[in-house]
């Protein structure tokens, strides 16, 4: 099987240093051209499913690649960024003058962290891992695209390369990037990681 990793695109944000997990943004102007981008990447290009997740970012990315896919688009919460609480719609700077304890864990990648009034990060770890079972489901020749955000990668590719969940943060998904990974049944390889050079600017 061959799975496709697709980050949604710039979004409409005042300061893109503000913490947006599950705060439900739209796209920038700059985000629906990136999108377009996608969509003409995989124009031609096989694609079996695709799964978006319920935030605005992550759908409208994903009806502008499946509209010219002519599939229709699986909705996949499992996919959802994590819940940072009280930490949304703040900098990291912002949260470590109210939550030192947190943002200190949070700095050293450890997997013991529970954002304040939102999601712990294992709970977040066993949400997004619940998705493979939905992978099992199709045929190892399919290709399957997710349409979504960085963090919830992070964790499937550790889990499909077999590695300790604590390596979350050596990962980087750069927004409308493409990654790639085969799976097999011995294992997953992952062929690309992050790739923006479907990327082409908007020049004046």
């Amino acid at each position: 099987m061959r799975l496709i990793l697709v980050r949604h695109g710039k979004t409409a944000t005042d300061n893109p240093e503000k913490c947006h997990g599950f705060t439900d943004i739209d796209l920038s102007d700059e985000g629906y051209r990136q999108a377009d981008q996608l969509a003409e990447r995989f124009k031609g290009q096989k694609i079996d499913a695709i799964y978006a997740s319920t935030l605005r970012r992550g759908i409208e990315t994903a009806e502008r690649i499946a509209s010219i896919q002519g599939i229709k688009i699986n909705s996949a919460p499992e996919l959802n960024e994590v819940n940072f609480g009280q930490i949304e719609g703040i900098t990291f700077e912002e949260a470590c003058g109210l939550f030192p304890e947190v943002t200190d864990l949070w700095q050293c990648g450890s997997t013991k962290v529970c954002f304040p009034l939102g999601e712990r990060f294992l709970d977040f770890v066993e949400r997004v891992n619940s998705f493979i079972k939905i992978l099992k489901t199709h045929k190892d020749n399919e290709t399957i695209m997710l349409v979504g955000h960085g963090g919830p990668y992070k964790v499937l590719v550790c889990t499909l390369l077999g590695l300790p969940v604590d390596h979350y943060w050596q990962f980087k998904f750069d927004m409308a990037s493409v990654s790639i990974i085969d799976i097999y049944s011995t294992g997953a390889i992952l062929g690309k990681l992050s790739d923006t050079s479907h990327l082409i600017k908007e020049t004046k």
